[in-house]
């Protein structure tokens, strides 16, 4: 019988193997850590800093990566024998990223808490407690993100949690989601680029100019969007102009060159976008020959209506 046990089971794992079944593949190949430093701000951040705490850091958990969390950083990475230039990529997150499981407790369980209720809206209490919700969540992102399904929030797990992106927040009175191109599930990028728009759209809201319109970002997972030839990895996203009656998320789309352009109120959008990722802006694509010569934004085909943020 034991003999027949023992075969029936090699059986049915040659069977599963033939079938697609087994160990899951990895479903995000691309998966890494993400390089995070000065000025980024974001749920890659918050995690950033409950896990320095998790290693006796004393920092604040604002989401920004200011000059507190730049000195945490450095000393986490002196006392590793890490390089120490306070830019967090996967060695640093490695040695940061501790396994939590049920019935832990503390910083770098807030860390998962909070990623997985950002980037899979998990809804569960940021208490810092591994309790059976948490244990839910853990389990259903790494089915999600094709990973050994055990609970066990380990380094495949946060590489996978911190590399996810976000969709998109259109706060109330702050943005509105304009995809021209009938790409609805186009409101995802990286935790980063994600708080970095939404800071700016909510210092831009405070003007007086109305709220800020959003195209494409990316799909949840990157890869091609159509009618882009970037937007693929989730730093990338587009964004209206302002008009002079201020109804941008009302009214139709406008041209630089069209009657109700407000010129004076875009640079402000621009100058929010750049002040609000000190650093972190690789370029805005828009083709309004004054903002040009000002140094706001560069040039590109097929940029006259509308501005084309590419973050870093």
């Amino acid at each position: 019988m034991r003999q027949l046990a023992r075969v029936l089971a090699l059986f049915a794992a040659v069977t599963g193997l033939l079938l697609g079944a087994g160990p899951p593949a990895q479903a995000f190949p691309q998966a890494a850590f993400p390089l995070t430093s000065d000025g980024n701000r974001g749920t890659d951040v918050v995690a950033l800093q409950h896990l320095l705490a998790a290693h006796g850091r004393q920092v604040a958990v604002d989401g920004v990566f200011g000059s507190g969390t730049r000195s945490a950083v450095v000393g986490f990475q002196q006392s590793e024998g890490l390089t120490a230039d306070s830019v967090v990529g996967p060695a640093t997150w490695g040695a940061l990223a501790v396994t939590v499981r049920q019935g832990d407790s503390g910083p770098a369980v807030r860390a998962v808490q909070s990623l997985l209720n950002a980037k899979r809206s998990a809804g569960v209490p940021v208490d810092g407690v591994f309790g059976p919700a948490t244990y839910t969540a853990v389990r259903a992102f790494q089915s999600h993100a094709g990973l050994g399904v055990d609970g066990v929030a380990g380094p495949a797990t946060w590489r996978n949690l911190l590399w996810h992106f976000e969709n998109v927040d259109f706060g109330p009175g702050t943005m509105c989601a304009r995809s021209p191109d009938g790409n609805a599930d186009a409101h995802w990028a990286t935790a980063g680029a994600a708080a970095q728009l939404e800071a700016a759209a909510a210092a831009f809201a405070g003007t007086g100019n109305g709220m800020l319109p959003v195209g494409d970002a990316s799909f949840e997972h990157g890869g091609d969007i159509p009618g882009h030839a970037g937007h693929e990895v989730g730093m990338d996203i587009d964004v209206w102009p302002v008009r002079t009656d201020s109804a941008q998320c009302t009214a139709g789309r406008i041209t630089w060159q069209s009657a109700s352009y407000d010129r004076a109120a875009t640079r402000r959008l621009v100058q929010e976008i750049r002040a609000k990722a000190p650093g972190h802006v690789a370029l805005v694509y828009f083709n309004d020959p004054q903002l040009i010569s000002e140094g706001l934004t560069t040039s590109y085909p097929n940029h006259d209506n509308h501005l084309h943020i590419r973050y870093r």
